[in-house]
């Protein structure tokens, strides 16, 4: 297993931090284990904390009032989550459940926001990766009103390459513990029409479907692909 120095400087959010920024988070960090399918934290609770994913998988959801789960995002290693590290005294919005066997960091929200106020040089690394989700978040609305299904499951998909720290103009293929009833379960869709779209997408070489997981060979050639779609 990776100790804590490691698994914290791999997250992007932690970038702005000096050595001994990392060297206080880490004196502040806890290790936190979960089964598959068990809750992390559950939407409404007023735990403020901040979350890297050391190993394994963490589904964000939200959950109506019969119980039917919605999945929202999937992430994994090296990413981080934690909807009220920035406004304390909020509840979650959503609620995280562990999707396979994973392993947490954990760091207090408090004592992540005093390290932003020791060394504000943080600021603008932090500030840049919220905005970063927001606009995509903003684009995933869009999409949905305003776009095909392919580009719908397409931009679905490159979201989840970004998230985890890849860019527009990364080639690199990018590997996730999805099922198509995960895909479908994301977009609203069933899984037949979803089994459709990822049929297009393999045909077109963008794709790899494999039992429980699905790899984006190209990031860049998939929203070059989506790009020429028709609105």
């Amino acid at each position: 297993m990776s100790d804590l120095k490691t698994v914290l400087r791999a997250c992007p959010l932690f970038a702005g931090l000096p050595g001994a920024g990392i060297a206080e988070a880490e004196a502040l960090a806890r290790w936190r284990y979960f089964q598959s399918g068990e809750p992390i934290y559950d939407k409404g609770s007023m735990q403020s904390s901040l979350c890297v994913i050391a190993n394994g998988t963490v589904r964000i959801s939200s959950v109506n009032s019969e119980g039917r789960e919605a999945t929202l995002i999937i992430f994994g290693a090296a990413a981080w989550f934690g909807d009220t590290v920035f406004s304390p005294g909020t509840p979650r919005v959503y609620g995280a459940t562990a999707h396979d066997a994973t392993t947490i960091v954990e760091v207090p929200g408090e004592g992540f926001r005093q390290l932003l106020a020791r060394y504000p040089e943080a600021y603008p690394v932090a500030l840049d990766l919220v905005s970063r989700r927001l606009w995509s978040a903003m684009s995933i609305i869009a999409d949905d009103a305003l776009r095909g299904i392919d580009a719908r499951v397409g931009r679905r998909l490159l979201f989840l390459t970004q998230i985890q720290g890849y860019d527009e103009f990364d080639s690199r293929p990018m590997t996730f513990r999805l099922t198509r009833e995960h895909i479908a379960n994301m977009m609203g869709m069933t899984r037949q029409g979803i089994h459709r779209v990822i049929q297009r997408f393999e045909r077109a070489g963008l794709l790899k479907l494999e039992y429980g997981r699905v790899t984006v060979n190209d990031p860049r050639a998939l929203q070059a692909y989506l790009t020429a779609l028709p609105d």
